[in-house]
C-alpha cells in the first residue's frame, strides 16, 4: 500500500472518496419508485391468488435489501415471503409455497436451501418466492427464514437515509475485499450482519475504526449475552437482537474477519477509490501453478471427487471436511504439509495439497517403552534384529526408552493418499466416493476447479490493489 497520509489529509481524502462512492451507489429516485410499485404490485398479486386458490397463507411481505432500499444496483432481487401456518405441515408449505409462486412469477424455476423455493421475474425484476411460517416469537423458528419479518421490521424501524447509503458503501467494500455474502462457498458477511454493524457504528469508516483493533474472536457484547452452543471456531459474537440464542455472524470465517481486520487499518491509513472497485480475480491456470511449485521446490497433490447432487451450502462444508481429513492424514504420516485449498465445479470436486516433498525416507523411526515396563518384552518380540521390516534396531535410545528404525510399506505420498482415501472420513456424501483420484500436479486433469484451488493454494495475496504510490 502507499505510504501513509498525514493523519490531517486522511480525513478530507476519505470523505471526498466516500460521498462520491455512495452516490454512484445510490439507486435513481426513478428506479426506487419502480421498485416500490413493483412491490406493491406483487403483493396485491399473490394475495389474490392466495384467495382464489383457498389458500391457507397467512400473509405475504416483501423482505430484504429490496425493501429497504440498502441493495447494490446489480444485486437486485425482490424476497418474497410467502407466510404459513406455523401448524401447516412441511410438505404442504412447499406444496402451496411452490404453487403461488408459479402463479405470480413468470419463468419460475425450483431452487434449494433448507427448503424449496422459487425464482423467477415479475415487472421485470428478478424475484425470490420463498415460503415460511408466521410464527410468533422469533427464538422459536420451525423454518430458517421465519425470523425474517422481524429482522425487517427491526432494521426498517432504525435504518434512516444516510444508514442506509452507509450499508450500501460497507456491502460495496466488503464486496471488493471478497468477503461479502455469507453462503457457504463465501462464508462472509451476511446483508443483515453488515446492516448491524453500520446500525451500531454509525458509518462504514466508524465501523472500520473499531474493526481495525478487534482480535478474534471478536465479542461485540459482554460474554452474558453470548449466543448458546458457540462452535470453538467462531470469529465474531453478535447475538440477534430478535433471537438473542442466534449468532448473526455463525457464518463468517476467521479468514474472512480478519481480512477485514487488515483491510480496515490499510484503508484508513491510504484512503482510495479502489477500495471500492471489485475486480476479477488475475488468470492463474495449472501451467502457472506447476511454475511457482518448481520455484519453491515443493510438490502438489491434486485429489479430484465426484460432485454429489447436493445444493452448495450443503456441499461446501463436507468438500472442507474433506480437506482437513486429507491434510491431517497426510500430516500424521509425516507429510509436511505446506498449505491446502478446495474447490468446486458442475463437473467435480478438487482438493490441492502442497507438500515439502514428494517422498519419504523408507526408514522411519519407531519408539517403544522403557525398558523396566512388562510391554518392553511385547516391543522386542514385534521387532526382533534382523527381521523383515527392521532396518536397524532394536536399541536404547538416549533418553533410555526402546527404539527401532523400521520399513516403511508406502513412501510416496501419493501412494499412501490412493491407499488411505477410501478408509478417510471426508462428508457424509463424499465418503466411499467412487470418483475418487489421486495425481502429481502436472498429471492432474486440468478443470475450472482445479485452476481456482491452486489460484488459493499458490497465488495467495491480499485482495486489494495497492494505490500507486504518491508524489
Amino acid at each position: 500500500m502507499a505510504m501513509p497520509r498525514a493523519p490531517g489529509e486522511v480525513g478530507p481524502r476519505a470523505d471526498a472518496i466516500e460521498a462520491e462512492v455512495a452516490a454512484r451507489l445510490a439507486p435513481s429516485p426513478e428506479l426506487l419508485a419502480r421498485l416500490a410499485g413493483t412491490r406493491s404490485a406483487l403483493l396485491a398479486k399473490v394475495t389474490a391468488v392466495a384467495r382464489e386458490r383457498g389458500s391457507p397463507l397467512v400473509r405475504a411481505i416483501v423482505a430484504g435489501s429490496a425493501a429497504r432500499g440498502t441493495f447494490l444496483a446489480d444485486r437486485l432481487d425482490i424476497d418474497l415471503f410467502l407466510l404459513f401456518p406455523p401448524d401447516l405441515p412441511d410438505d404442504r408449505l412447499r406444496e402451496e409455497g411452490l404453487a403461488l409462486g408459479r402463479a405470480v412469477l413468470s419463468s419460475p424455476f425450483v431452487r434449494y436451501a433448507e427448503h424449496p423455493y422459487l425464482r423467477g421475474t415479475f415487472d421485470g425484476f428478478h424475484v425470490d418466492a420463498v415460503p415460511g411460517f408466521a410464527i410468533a416469537d422469533p427464538a422459536h423458528p420451525r423454518s430458517p427464514v421465519d425470523r425474517t419479518p422481524f429482522h425487517q421490521a427491526y432494521l426498517a424501524e432504525r435504518e434512516t437515509p444516510e444508514v442506509v447509503g452507509q450499508v450500501r458503501l460497507a456491502k460495496q467494500f466488503l464486496r471488493t475485499l471478497g468477503v461479502y455474502g455469507a453462503e457457504a462457498r463465501t462464508e462472509g458477511f451476511s446483508g443483515y450482519l453488515v446492516e448491524l454493524l453500520v446500525l451500531r457504528h454509525g458509518t462504514l469508516r466508524q465501523l472500520l475504526a473499531g474493526a481495525r483493533g478487534w482480535r478474534i474472536p471478536v465479542r461485540l457484547d459482554g460474554p452474558d449475552h453470548d449466543p448458546p452452543r458457540l462452535p470453538p471456531d467462531v470469529a465474531l459474537i453478535l447475538a440477534d437482537p430478535v433471537d438473542p440464542n442466534r449468532n448473526v455472524a455463525s457464518a463468517l470465517s476467521r479468514r474472512n474477519l480478519g481480512t477485514l481486520i487488515v483491510a480496515a487499518r490499510e484503508y484508513l491509513e491510504a484512503p482510495d477509490r479502489a477500495w471500492f472497485e471489485p475486480r476479477p480475480p488475475a488468470p492463474f491456470h495449472q501451467s502457472d501453478a506447476l511454475a511457482r511449485a518448481r520455484q519453491r521446490a515443493s510438490s502438489v497433490a491434486v485429489v479430484r471427487l465426484a460432485r454429489p447432487e447436493l445444493v452448495d451450502d450443503t456441499l461446501y462444508p463436507q468438500l472442507r471436511k474433506a480437506e482437513r481429513a486429507i491434510v491431517e492424514e497426510l500430516d500424521r504420516a509425516g507429510f509436511a504439509v505446506l498449505g491446502s485449498s478446495s474447490a468446486a465445479d458442475p463437473d467435480g470436486l478438487v482438493v490441492a495439497v502442497e507438500l515439502a516433498y514428494r517422498d519419504r525416507p523408507l526408514v522411519r523411526v519407531h519408539g517403544g517403552p522403557p525398558p523396566g515396563l512388562d510391554r518392553a518384552g511385547d516391543f522386542l518380540a514385534s521387532w526382533p534384529a534382523g527381521g523383515a521390516d527392521v532396518l536397524q534396531g532394536p536399541y536404547v535410545r538416549a533418553d533410555g526408552s526402546l527404539g527401532v528404525e523400521a520399513r516403511r510399506a508406502v513412501t510416496s505420498a501419493l501412494a499412501f493418499l490412493a491407499e488411505r482415501l477410501p478408509h478417510l472420513s471426508l462428508g457424509k456424501n463424499l465418503s466411499g466416493s467412487s470418483g475418487a483420484s489421486v495425481a502429481d500436479l502436472e498429471q492432474a486433469a486440468p478443470s475450472e476447479a482445479l485452476d481456482d484451488a491452486l489460484r488459493a493454494l499458490l497465488a495467495k495475496g491480499l485482495p486489494w490493489p495497492a494505490p500507486p504510490p504518491r508524489p
